[in-house]
């Protein structure tokens, strides 16, 4: 048994924040691969499913960010998951809007949703970094953050969301690899081998001048 866990704030007030990227990746998994419905336990909303020959169990903390660590400990202890079978979808300052990278163990990197996981699992559980790109100045990174995606974001995270749940079934079989070739698939799409180039038209023949030379011309030039 796996358990994916998405780092969010709840209710509607942050529902489309940059720092709810997590619970997006995890709604949208829920929805393309038929789990359960979403229901309370573990002090965040819980719900369950296969991915491939996984069982696996979404978790979404309500605990706010800072307390993630929580809802994730008691729902480890719960299901006697250890933190190599758990990984955390959380959003990523460090990396360009739209990439993805997946980690295993490490710092937290001042993310206050890490921060509490590892006081309370440690730090060898896995990561998916959700790249959203970062303010410039450090103190603007919490506005930043808590601030809903642009109109302009949307496709780069439509297309972002969609590998992610393409690419899950790998990443609970372990497969890292695998997974974020399926994530690239949908970001970055490889030219097709078989596009054909539009014909070069020709350019028109030239077009002969007129000769306006009169009868006695003609003849002259002919004994030059």
């Amino acid at each position: 048994m796996k358990l994916f866990v998405g780092l969010g704030n709840p209710g509607a007030k942050y529902a489309g924040n940059r720092h709810n990227i997590g619970f997006m990746a995890l709604d949208r998994i829920a929805a393309d691969h038929g789990f359960a419905p979403w229901r309370r336990a573990f002090q965040g909303l819980v719900a369950e499913g296969r991915l491939g020959a996984d069982k696996v169990v979404l978790l979404k903390p309500e605990t706010f960010m800072n307390l993630s660590g929580q809802s994730v400990r008691a729902a480890a202890d719960f299901y006697k998951i250890g933190p190599e079978a758990i990984t955390v979808f959380h959003d990523e300052l460090d990396l360009a809007p739209g990439k993805c990278r997946v980690k295993q163990g490490g710092g937290h990197a001042g993310h206050n949703g890490l921060r509490s996981i590892h006081a309370h699992m440690g730090e060898a559980y896995g990561r998916v970094r959700l790249g959203i790109g970062h303010p410039g100045h450090k103190d603007a990174v919490a506005g930043y953050v808590l601030h809903d995606f642009a109109k302009a974001d949307q496709d780069w995270l439509d297309d972002l969301l969609r590998g992610i749940s393409d690419g899950a079934p790998a990443l609970a079989d372990g497969d890292g690899a695998r997974f974020m070739n399926a994530v690239a698939l949908r970001t970055a799409p490889p030219r097709s081998s078989t596009t054909v180039e539009k014909p070069v038209k020709p350019a028109p023949a030239p077009v002969a001048e007129p000769d306006t030379r009169n009868p006695m011309q003609k003849l002259l030039d002919r004994f030059k």
